[in-house]
């Protein structure tokens, strides 16, 4: 990619940064409240949904995509299937931020978007494994790419409790993704990405470090849902294949504090779809820890995720498969810097 090519994508990116920021606006002003209660944060009414800003701006990039950048386009059903099932998941979403759905609604919806994309073809049968080459699975690879995105598209959705923290993170990751497909060549992930980092750049001015503004579910919702699909198309149907473990490098964080989370709470016999104030991030805002700080941190565990993906591209077929292990320390580590805070703030049950 020339300099010039690189600027003009930069310059259309920062139109769409410009648009999603004219939508978060109006979104202010319409004023759709998240009041507070027990298990939130905040503690006066903000509005929320501004998260539509962002999925305006990345499917007026995606339009333009299909229309005129012939050479950045999937093959035609599987372009289709990542439209159509993006556009399902920030409508559910949304319509989830106006009714406060149960969770058992929410997960059903984010089920029929998810179908929708392996509906398109876009899952994964072969997976390549070290020192087994190729492991084929056949059907089974539809299943395990629904619950792939169900699981990403559920834990931005949890961590998004604290001004400025999913969609850092969701920031963070797009931007080592388009700069990862771009070197590689895989022009659909880095257009999508850049897209999607073009839309969280016009929305997080509102809503860091003081929130005017909350992403609410349909903007959650919608990162995790189109990073999963990313890290599903990038992998086996652009141009040139990534890997899969890219994704979940870059999710390190918001991944450990989800996945830890729900085995703890599974352990204790409590509730899984219930309510709660039990993440290690919301543990560890409860315990003193400025929610600034909390929200800081997770970008840098993102950042050092995508540290993690540029070793990985660049290291040997040897050690492949140890360099996402170096994402676990930092987790283990804040694992124990919250529960020793906790300890000292006594709160012994999260």
């Amino acid at each position: 990619m020339t300099a010039l090519a690189l600027a003009r994508h930069l310059a259309f990116a920062a139109g769409l940064a410009l648009l999603s920021a004219l939508v978060v606006r109006i979104m202010i002003a319409v004023r759709v409240m998240d009041r507070p209660d027990p298990r939130k944060a905040h503690a006066t009414p903000t509005p929320k949904g501004g998260g539509v800003g962002i999925v305006v701006a990345f499917l007026t990039g995606v339009a333009v995509l299909y229309a005129f950048a012939q050479f950045s386009r999937l093959a035609e059903p599987y372009f289709l299937g990542v439209i159509a099932a993006s556009v399902l998941i920030a409508a559910v979403a949304f319509l989830d931020d106006l009714r406060d759905w149960s969770f058992t609604v929410k997960l059903g919806a984010q089920l029929i978007a998810a179908l929708a994309a392996v509906d398109s073809g876009i899952y994964v049968q072969d997976y390549r494994v070290p020192y087994v080459h190729g492991l084929y699975v056949g059907w089974i690879g539809a299943p395990v790419t629904v619950a792939w995105i169900l699981l990403v598209t559920n834990a931005m959705n949890f961590i998004d409790g604290l001004n400025g923290l999913a969609a850092g993170v969701a920031l963070i990751a797009a931007v080592f993704l388009a700069g990862i497909a771009a070197v590689q060549g895989s022009w659909f992930a880095y257009f999508a990405a850049l897209l999607l980092a073009a839309g969280i750049v016009g929305f997080l001015p509102f809503n860091f470090p003081r929130a005017r503004i909350f992403m609410g579910d349909v903007g959650s919702q919608f990162c995790g849902f189109v990073l999963a699909m990313l890290g599903v198309v990038a992998a086996r149907f652009d141009g040139v294949e990534l890997s899969l473990l890219l994704v979940p490098m870059l999710l390190s964080g918001v991944l450990f504090d989800v996945i830890f989370t729900l085995i703890r709470r599974a352990m204790a016999g409590e509730l899984l779809t219930a309510a709660h104030r039990g993440h290690l991030y919301q543990v560890a805002q409860r315990a003193g820890i400025p929610a600034v700080a909390v929200t800081l941190i997770h970008w840098g565990f993102a950042t050092f995720g995508g540290v993690c993906c540029l070793i990985f591209m660049a290291a040997g077929s040897a050690w492949k498969p140890y360099v996402p292990l170096l994402t676990l320390p930092p987790q283990l580590l804040w694992w124990g810097v919250v529960r020793a805070r906790a300890r000292a703030g006594g709160i012994s049950r999260w």
